[in-house]
């Protein structure tokens, strides 16, 4: 019986590798040519094949990188800062595009409060940065094998180690699930993007957005989305004016 399932392990193997290295081969040939564009100046289309293969769940910070660089070529400092915000979704840890971030962040005179509205978004992104997910999983698998060890040796201080990163396992874990609370996000790309009373292309304008500024989404309707920006105002604003963080765009 384990050789038989030894087999089909290996089979399954070398029947999907030529799959996997065939879908590699074709995200990576995506990304030159996109790269390419951008060399030539032809942002516009460098920046369509980077929305197309993230949409296609070819996401990385490499992407989002050198997309933030095509929007910026063409002036479009929101969807720059967005993009670098995306990518440090995906690569938390990069003080690269954290320098970036900052930098574009100055140079737009937004306030650092700006890019974080929500204190539990904080929490969740720092809860990412530093792999709580993993941390806690580890200490949990501790206090259950250390527990076992002291039932069976009868040892104070495993019993003590035991209890002591169950409960900051359990901590990690209680953060990550208050992180996950959190209103998702979005960056206004458009400059003079317009807030409007309704979900709809009839609608009463209420006022414009700033490029750049990071907005909680309340709610999505069809195209549009209810955002507040930083003076409280709500209102509701097109799909492609704030993009979000939470996850890829689609294709339009």
């Amino acid at each position: 019986m384990t050789k038989i399932m030894i087999n089909i392990v290996m089979w399954a193997i070398l029947l999907t590798s030529p799959v996997c290295i065939s879908a590699f081969d074709a995200s990576y040939d995506a990304f030159q040519t996109a790269n390419n564009l951008a060399r030539l100046a032809d942002y516009p289309k460098a920046i369509t094949n980077y929305r197309n293969m993230a949409a296609m769940g070819q996401e990385s910070g490499s992407l989002y990188w050198n997309w933030a660089q095509a929007a910026l070529a063409q002036g479009r400092s929101g969807e720059a800062l967005w993009a670098y915000l995306r990518a440090m979704e995906l690569e938390p840890n990069d003080r690269a595009i954290a320098r970036e971030i900052e930098r574009l962040r100055e140079a737009i005179n937004l306030d650092s409060a700006e890019l974080t509205p929500d204190p539990l978004a904080v929490l969740a992104r720092n809860t990412r940065r530093f792999r709580f997910d993993i941390l806690s999983s580890l200490l949990l698998t501790i206090s259950v094998l250390t527990h076992l060890i002291a039932r069976l040796r009868k040892t104070v201080i495993l019993a003590r180690v035991s209890g002591v990163t169950f409960m900051v396992g359990a901590l990690l874990t209680t953060l990550i699930f208050v992180g996950a609370l959190a209103d998702p996000t979005g960056v206004v790309v458009r400059r003079g993007a317009s807030l409007v009373d309704a979900a709809s292309q009839s609608a009463d304008t209420l006022g414009a957005l700033r490029e750049g500024e990071v907005v909680p989404i309340l709610q999505e309707s069809g195209s549009y989305l209810l955002v507040e920006d930083a003076s409280g105002a709500r209102g509701w604003t097109h799909i492609e004016d704030v993009r979000r963080l939470d996850r890829p765009l689609k294709i339009p």
